[in-house]
């Protein structure tokens, strides 16, 4: 069955951005009282940042933060994230935008998803030049459009591993079968998702924080290098 739509992750999977959210994660969480280790970042990696930052809390403290400790502790992991990325701007991993492009000019629609917030992701995407498309408009590789659409955590009710993101995906590119739709992150969560969502391709790429043991470890159909390898992967 054909595809007709790609999922992908932003951070460590189609964006290099030096690590800098697991780092501005857990300075924060650590300067609001917790204790997180780097297994602990990395177990909610791919999911909302503020219920990241939640959790990890509450693991650390052993009782759920109040709103207002969430609040300037997602305040400050948005100041640490933002000049890290004035220090380092992120960048596309080797051979993605040349893998959208192919992915696009073959008919298939490509979504993005995040963890981030919308204002996040926006600023995000400016800094990599990535357009996206008006609605679910046909696909012309021509119009300087990289992407059909991105999807926010703050566009749904729940983050990942719950599969909305994807849902929200296939309604903003008109896409109606979850078989008909490929799925690709770096976290376990990434893969969760997208086992969650039904979709018929559920692709674990090795360009986060994960080997093929840890993220092999996950419900998958593959394990590839990274996004570049994905058209072939499509036949594309």
């Amino acid at each position: 069955m054909t595809i007709e739509l790609v999922v992908l992750d932003m951070a460590g999977t189609t964006v290099e951005e030096h690590g800098a959210v697991y780092q501005a994660l857990a300075e924060a969480v650590t300067a609001a009282g917790g204790r997180p280790t780097e297994a602990d970042i990395q177990r909610w990696m791919g999911a909302s940042k503020r219920e990241a930052i939640t959790r990890l809390l509450a693991e650390s403290t052993g009782q759920d933060p109040d709103e207002a400790t969430v609040d300037a502790a997602f305040a400050d992991f948005r100041a640490r994230l933002d000049k890290a990325y004035r220090d380092r701007p992120p960048t596309p991993l080797p051979g993605v935008p040349e893998a959208l492009a192919r992915i696009r000019a073959a008919g298939v629609k490509v979504a993005l998803t995040t963890g981030f917030d919308r204002e996040v992701t926006t600023e995000l995407l400016a800094t990599l030049g990535w357009r996206v498309a008006p609605g679910a408009a046909p696909v012309d590789v021509a119009d300087g459009v990289v992407i059909d659409a991105s999807v926010c955590v703050d566009d749904v009710p729940v983050g990942r591993p719950a599969p909305y993101m994807i849902f929200r995906a296939m309604e903003a590119t008109g896409v109606w079968d979850v078989a008909r739709v490929a799925v690709a992150g770096d976290t376990v969560r990434d893969l969760q998702a997208g086992t969650n969502a039904g979709a018929r391709l559920v692709v674990g790429v090795l360009t986060g924080k994960l080997d093929a043991v840890g993220l092999g470890a996950e419900r998958h159909t593959h394990l590839l290098p990274g996004v570049a390898d994905l058209p072939e992967l499509l036949a594309l």
